[in-house]
């Protein structure tokens, strides 16, 4: 039983998110919105059987079996079941692993790959119906973006978590997932806020292997999955958070992003307006900040760009992406493995004009092989990356970018775009992000098994448990 008392949280940050939680229990989330969160699940369900082999999940998933506990809940693909909190940090790597998971503008952070297997975890640990986990990833997703656009300045026109090298994603996501967790665990209100206190002690992650290398970063996820489920249950054993957990001078956001830190944001129509529906799908395998770059790309090769007459290419993007994608400029010219090809403007540009797999460059464009192609190497190093005043106006609502390429002939070609490919403005189809589940479970999932697997996660509204929708994607 909570020690928190309702006096204690009422106005506070943390007691009106939990409120929110409670709520949604109660009532459960519109039809739409349960129908947005089931998509979500199926994508995060397909990135994950998409990582399986990759270093970090061979890393996690070793460390996961030899922790004891009772096998409660699917590590997807390995045949195996364990506690909840394990199973929600081997099914959060996968998730993050192929950087294929949903983002969120202009937080710039990935919810539902923490969030998602927090709520698996627990919904069949718990036998919870499909709606109700459907209902608790939804709510822990929203609050996820919410604290993150707390930490979003607008002077600034960038994340603050960003600019100090914090990863928002598993800071943030700790917390959701910490929300989640508790709504299907049956706590009330006080329980939810106690959790959210804990998870927010628990949640971290730096940016620096974005930049230089090392695979830390996939396992992000895993641990804000993992640290939201364990604050879940601690919480449920008694353990306390404070009340002013989010606000507090020591609290949460002030904490991570100082004097900038909003706290307005994180409750600015709550409960009326959600943030989930708008949040990017990704049609691409590869850090977000390089979509529009391959968009461009393929709109050049669309309208018949030959890439062998190419002697000059310029990528235009916000100038705060090219920490990420741009620099330092020899490294992202020829990256060192495909991990790190997935970061890399230059290469991206090059494999969507040679032509990528996939819905325009995919997983077979990221192997360690694909990262050492001479043809891409070679049209890698024409590009020289910068900063566009247009790109810059529209940062981070979107993530634009403009592509001007020089041809032996003397010809300039370009393509500029404003709108990334999965977001609201230009979103996937249900066919395309059921292809984009296909693509990553080939080789893994027979095509039958892939129907059936996508059928289950799109049916989960009015599923009785996770029963036959985790038992299909164990392995």
């Amino acid at each position: 039983m909570s020690t928190t008392t309702r006096h204690d949280l009422e106005g506070t940050v943390v007691g009106r998110l939990a409120a929110l939680a409670d709520r949604t229990r109660t009532d459960g989330l519109s039809a739409d919105l349960r129908k947005d969160v089931a998509r979500r699940v199926l994508d995060v369900l397909g990135n994950s059987l998409a990582a399986q082999g990759q270093p970090s999940a061979r890393a996690v998933t070793a460390v996961a079996r030899d922790w004891s506990g009772a096998p409660r809940a699917t590590g997807i693909g390995t045949g195996e079941q364990f506690p909840a909190a394990t199973a929600a940090l081997v099914n959060g790597t996968l998730a993050h692993s192929m950087d294929s998971d949903d983002t969120h503008l202009p937080s710039v952070l990935h919810p539902s790959a923490s969030v998602v297997p927090a709520a698996l975890a627990v919904g069949e640990a718990t036998g919870a119906a499909g709606a109700a986990v459907l209902d608790a990833a939804g709510v822990g997703i929203e609050i996820a973006v919410r604290l993150g656009m707390g930490g979003y300045d607008e002077e600034l026109g960038n994340s603050e978590f960003f600019e100090r090298g914090q990863h928002a994603t598993s800071i943030c996501g700790a917390v959701g997932s910490a929300a989640a967790a508790a709504m299907l665990y049956g706590l009330d209100a006080e329980g939810i806020a106690d959790a959210m206190g804990i998870a927010a002690s628990f949640g971290a992650g730096l940016l620096e292997a974005n930049r230089t290398g090392g695979t830390v970063k996939r396992a992000h996820c895993g641990w804000a999955a993992h640290s939201g489920v364990t604050a879940a249950e601690f919480a449920r054993h008694g353990l306390t958070g404070p009340p002013t957990v989010i606000e507090g001078r020591f609290g949460f956001l002030h904490a991570f992003c100082g004097d900038r830190a909003d706290t307005a944001k994180v409750l600015d129509g709550l409960g009326d307006h959600w943030e989930l529906p708008g949040i990017f799908f990704k049609p691409y395998p590869c850090n977000h900040f390089t979509h529009a770059g391959i968009d461009a790309a393929r709109i050049l090769r669309r309208d018949g760009l030959d890439p062998a007459d190419i002697v000059e290419i310029e990528l235009g993007v916000p100038k705060p992406v090219l920490r990420t994608i741009a620099e330092p400029p020899a490294a992202k010219a020829a990256p060192e493995s495909g991990y790190h090809a997935a970061f890399s403007g230059p290469y991206t540009v090059a494999r969507a004009l040679l032509g990528g797999s996939g819905l325009g460059v995919g997983h077979a464009d990221f192997t360690d092989e694909a990262a050492k192609d001479p043809r891409t190497l070679e049209l890698a190093r024409l590009v020289t990356s910068r900063s566009d005043d247009r790109c810059d106006e529209i940062y981070p609502h979107q993530f634009p970018a403009v592509l001007r390429v020089r041809t032996r002939d003397g010809s300039l070609h370009q393509a500029r775009v404003e709108h990334n490919r999965g977001g609201p403005a230009n979103p996937l189809s249900d066919d395309e992000l059921t292809m984009k589940f296909d693509l990553n479970v080939e080789g893994r999932l027979s095509p039958e098994s892939a129907r059936a697997v996508a059928g289950y996660a799109l049916a989960l509204p009015t599923a009785d448990s996770l029963d036959t929708l985790m038992a299909a994607v164990r392995g």
